[in-house]
């Protein structure tokens, strides 16, 4: 495991970052670090026209698109490097796990 002492909420469970998920209407992208970090999420929300003419249909902490070619990979890898897995850990313990 990446992070052994798993999720606060629930130890046994791995601590969560990011992830796909294939709702009834839409796709959704969940970044924790977009709802722990408010500089990350002001770049993405500032980054999102330069990819996409759509509008942004955004939740805390996912991003909603009708299709998967709505999805814009270049900025959703840039998000990527902007926050590794080990930066969230580190965000996580320091901001998060009280």
């Amino acid at each position: 495991a990446v992070y052994p002492p798993g999720y606060h909420c629930d130890p046994k469970l791995p601590l969560p970052f990011m992830s796909i998920a294939s709702q009834k209407n839409f796709i959704a992208v969940y970044h924790m670090g977009l709802y722990a970090d408010t500089d990350l999420m002001d770049w993405f929300r500032a980054e999102y026209p330069k990819h996409s003419d759509r509008k942004l249909d955004m939740g805390k902490s996912c991003m909603r698109f009708k299709k998967p070619e709505q999805v814009p990979l270049e900025l959703i890898g840039k998000l990527c490097e902007r926050m590794s897995a080990k930066d969230w850990i580190a965000l996580y313990e320091r901001e998060v796990k009280r």
